[in-house]
């Protein structure tokens, strides 16, 4: 073989060597690109989860705040958020209670909630919780802030039409006139139509001056029930509060 003939193929295996080194910086840039993508997509989405933590962290003490400056509690409150209800809700319910002064309200799911409103003055407070325990709790926690007219009624939870578990709806045979209606129970969960019965059983117990209040209506079952009852209620308007669960208020026009 000649020089000429190896020097060609030389010069073309280095050639080659050069294109595949060449497409695998290629390949390796954009790979890398695609990573620093998605990794800037991944801080800009922990910022912003961080930044509307913290706005709502703010407006949830804002409304704590309030609310202890609209009551005066005789005893400290349980936590609040999570499952139960959120300072946003509570102040709501305060304000409705001294603002309207309901004869009658009935509440689906006890707890903090229940002792707001006896201590903002609602004059009969008939409470289900389908837990004895949390209806127990519930009932010394009334008891350590002396509240009166208040009544925790345990219901066991059983499937009731779509609902996996409702109230026992002959637990709600004396109860007519509801002036104040407070929707925060059963836990929905996984069941959209956990809360659905209170539409069927409780909207031909209602006052005509009646209003509404639902809980968790960011979810879709619970914004459904809420709309069902506006439809059930022509003179009644509906206002979607910007709370942290979301928050129903249905009243008369």
């Amino acid at each position: 073989m000649s020089m000429e003939i190896l020097s060609l193929l030389l010069g073309a295996g280095a050639l080659l060597v050069l294109v595949y080194v060449i497409r695998s910086l290629r390949a390796l840039h954009q790979k890398v690109g695609r990573q620093t993508e998605k990794l800037s997509n991944g801080i800009q989405k922990i910022n912003e989860l961080t930044r509307n933590s913290s706005i709502q962290d703010y407006r949830q003490l804002e409304a704590y705040v309030q609310l202890h400056s609209l009551i005066k509690f005789s005893a400290p409150l349980p936590a609040t958020r999570g499952w139960v209800g959120s300072p946003d809700l509570l102040l709501t319910l305060a304000q409705i209670v001294k603002t309207h002064k309901p004869k009658l309200t009935v509440e689906l799911g006890s707890g903090v909630s229940t002792v707001v409103m006896a201590k903002a003055g609602a004059r009969k407070i008939i409470s289900f919780d389908g837990s004895s325990e949390f209806a127990e709790i519930t009932r010394n926690l009334l008891k350590e802030h002396g509240a009166k007219g208040v009544e925790v009624r345990f219901s066991k939870l059983s499937p009731y039409k779509k609902s996996s578990g409702w109230y026992d709806p002959n637990s709600f045979k004396d109860i007519k006139g509801i002036d104040l209606l407070v929707i925060d129970g059963p836990q929905g969960g996984d069941d959209p139509e956990a809360r659905y019965p209170a539409l069927e059983v409780l909207v031909g117990k209602l006052s005509s001056k009646s209003i509404i209040v639902l809980d968790d209506v960011k979810r879709p079952g619970e914004r459904k029930l809420a709309e069902d009852f506006l439809k059930a209620l022509p003179k009644h308007r509906l206002e979607i509060l910007d709370h942290e669960k979301g928050t129903a208020v249905i009243r008369p026009k």
